[in-house]
């Protein structure tokens, strides 16, 4: 039977594992994985190439490219640098056939989320870390951009409606009406199934943003199309709902019950449902216990600020050519 439950998720490598085989059969959906050769780097590209793909895949026609690196969880300055080095390559990846090269470019990053949350503060932390120029050309005038490559980069933190009332988008607007920026890189926490991809996937993608929508907190899309600019998003899954953790240990539970010859039938009524049916079990008795769920790993505060890091000089290697200490 056709797996169509639905277990809330950003990353588009997700829904396409939710797909029976390996999704290259999904129509209007292409597939490519690769490793980096010198390094344990995973990646995959998923790109939905039309109308029928974007239905079956519940995501916006475009590009999303995952970066999955298990010892990013890992505090070795060295990794996470080869991890920049890629997000780099892969950042210039998406800009193919855009001249970022050019005097005055000019990239604005926005730090999406609460930074006095810390699975939703990742945004933040990244502006802490960027390195901004646009104050230069204000300071010294055109002539100090002359015969120079890097573009100019800019940065906000706009918040959360909670704190400023206002959308992200919204403030965004006015920004992008005074400074005119061609291109936004909105940085964001993520929602996954999947426990193992919490802070070890990077996600890019040249659809823009829909922030909050992993944890059903629907809010202002941050697209080309509602901004005017083209936006390119950059996340790291730092949740996951507890409902998904139960469910991808069913199989393990129905086994279990199922060896024991006091809770067989048990183990075997669950193992009789369907993935929907499962699902909708799971959410009946935890919800009403513990309303909808999202957990994060006890070492959130250390793996976002690493992540942090790292994704700031990507933004650095991509845009300036160097790290920036």
């Amino acid at each position: 039977m056709e797996n169509t439950f639905t277990v809330r998720t950003d990353l588009a490598v997700e829904e396409r594992e939710s797909f029976p085989g390996d999704g290259g059969e999904i129509s209007g959906v292409s597939l490519r994985e690769w490793h980096r050769s010198d390094s344990h780097i995973k990646m995959t590209e998923v790109k939905i190439l039309d109308e029928k793909g974007s239905k079956a895949m519940g995501k916006p026609i475009g590009t999303y490219i995952t970066l999955e690196a298990d010892e990013l969880s890992m505090k070795d300055e060295d990794y996470h640098r080869e991890v920049s080095e890629e997000l780099a390559n892969q950042i210039e990846r998406l800009l193919e056939g855009k001249d970022y090269r050019k005097p005055n470019f000019h990239v604005l990053v926005a730090g999406l989320g609460n930074s006095s949350v810390t699975p939703d503060s990742l945004g933040p932390r990244v502006l802490n870390n960027l390195q901004v120029t646009r104050h230069l050309k204000i300071q010294y005038g055109d002539d100090f951009w002359k015969g120079r490559t890097m573009p100019i980069i800019s940065g906000i933190v706009p918040g959360v409606m909670a704190q400023t009332g206002m959308e992200s988008a919204e403030i965004l607007k006015g920004i992008i009406e005074e400074t005119e920026p061609d291109l936004i890189i909105a940085i964001d926490a993520l929602a996954a199934r999947s426990v193992k991809r919490l802070g070890t996937t990077i996600q890019l993608t040249n659809t823009g943003i829909h922030p909050g929508s992993g944890v059903g907190n629907h809010r202002h899309s941050l697209t080309l199309e509602s901004l005017g600019v083209p936006v390119m998003a950059i996340g790291v899954p730092t949740v996951v709902g507890a409902a998904a953790i139960v469910h991808d240990t069913v199989s393990a539970m129905i086994g279990a019950l199922s060896e024991s010859m006091e809770t067989k039938g048990m183990g075997d009524f669950i193992g009789k449902l369907n993935s929907d049916e499962q699902y909708d079990l799971i959410r009946e008795l935890l919800e009403p216990e513990f309303g909808p769920l999202y957990v994060t790993p006890p070492d959130i505060d250390e793996t976002v600020k690493e992540l942090s890091f790292t994704i700031s000089e990507g933004i650095h290697l991509a845009f300036l050519g160097q790290e920036v200490s």
